[in-house]
């Protein structure tokens, strides 16, 4: 296949790898490990992730390693792919090439409860298992991961839009997952290097919101927010950094996923924290904007895509210990 979407179990497959990889990174397991934590032969893993991911399992792992040597982490606290996507992705405008603005519903609007509004619904699948995503006239009203069913997600949909009309639409779904998550090509269609991400030019989404006036502040603050944030940047961000708790709130309330990068909150001690559709599912996309970030940044470093460039392994060179560990 030559696109970036997984079916669930797939998609669980490969969640697991990244679990396994994360917590195991310091023994630089081998592929048949990392095959063997999603069920898969080796082969069968190397491709599957090759294909989700844009590079091998070795190469995430290396640059994994990498980062983590830099960043000195040689206690096991926190996640070290939090901590490395913290430390090297570097901004929103980097991890996807898309510009998220928010329409707000008027303060009627949102009493009113979506009524007068078409809202146009689909299922499709995504690099994190089947999602189901709608839209207005107006904009992108909401994207959710399906882990209990069509219908439980379909049923909360209808809970944000009481009095709207929904009209299944699977097409538009899809078309939107096609934008957001865009295809890849193959090894043999980039030239037998890497696989390649073939984002399209930089667009422009709307998304049409029911929120209050805070959870509106905080989703805003979320799509301004370099890379990764914690809750209590995001308080701060707002102008109330005694409202940690509340942000959390307001974080897990968030109707789109993805688009609104809840998943990037992560908590100050480096530990992932929690997710509205499934802490394993926020793992498993850090790791995926992870990867894309570390293929970005190697290209400019080292046209070679089958290693680290020396720069980077020179500016890990400080860190011995984690270093030793890394090359084990």
């Amino acid at each position: 296949m030559d696109t970036t979407a997984l079916d669930h179990r797939d998609y669980r497959r490969i969640a697991d790898a990244i679990a396994y990889l994360d917590a195991h990174w310091r023994e630089r397991p081998s592929l048949a490990a990392a095959a063997a934590a999603a069920n898969l032969s080796p082969w069968h893993f190397n491709r599957l992730f090759r294909r989700w991911a844009g590079v091998t399992p070795k190469q995430y792992l290396q640059w994994l390693a990498l980062d983590a040597a830099k960043l000195e982490l040689r206690e096991a606290e926190g996640s070290v792919l939090a901590a490395a996507y913290a430390a090297g992705c570097s901004g929103p405008s980097r991890l996807h090439d898309l510009f998220v603005s928010i329409e707000a519903m008027t303060p009627g609007e949102y009493r009113a409860g979506g009524k007068g509004v078409t809202v146009r619904y689909g299922y499709a699948d995504s690099p994190f298992g089947r999602c189901l995503a709608a839209r207005t006239l107006r904009g992108v009203c909401h994207l959710a991961f399906l882990d209990d069913g069509d219908d439980a997600a379909l049923a909360r949909l209808r809970t944000e839009w009481p009095r709207a009309q929904v009209v299944r639409d699977d097409a538009a779904a899809t078309a939107l997952a096609a934008v957001l998550w865009p295809r890849t090509r193959t090894g043999a269609e980039a030239g037998g290097g890497a696989v390649r991400t073939s984002a399209p030019a930089s667009r422009a989404i709307t998304l049409h919101l029911r929120g209050t006036n805070f959870q509106l502040q905080v989703w805003r603050a979320l799509l301004a927010a370099d890379g990764a944030t914690t809750y209590g940047e995001l308080a701060r961000a707002i102008g109330a950094p005694r409202a940690s708790r509340a942000v959390g709130g307001a974080v897990g309330d968030n109707p789109v996923a993805w688009l609104i990068p809840c998943h990037r909150v992560l908590r100050a001690s480096r530990a992932l924290g929690g997710y509205r559709w499934d802490p394993v599912r926020k793992r498993a996309m850090l790791a995926w904007e992870y990867a894309r970030e570390c293929s970005a940044r190697e290209s400019l470093r080292d046209p070679s895509p089958s290693a680290p460039s020396a720069s980077l392994r020179r500016a890990a060179a400080p860190a011995r210990g984690a270093r030793r560990a890394a090359s084990r």
